[in-house]
């Protein structure tokens, strides 16, 4: 994962946080949170080794 795909995947969990401040749904909190988990976990492991090489 490169950085302007980690970037790119932090704004849109941070854009769903603000849909989930602007229609008060639960299924937008979960999602944006769910999506943000796996975007950190997805980091993490490219910067162990897990991408080019």
């Amino acid at each position: 994962m490169g950085p302007f795909a980690f970037f790119a995947g932090l704004l849109l969990g941070v854009m769903g946080m603000g849909k989930w401040q602007e229609t008060g749904s639960p299924f937008w909190l979960w999602g944006s949170v769910a999506f943000l988990l796996l975007v950190l976990i997805m980091g993490i492991a490219s910067l162990g080794g897990g991408g080019k090489g």
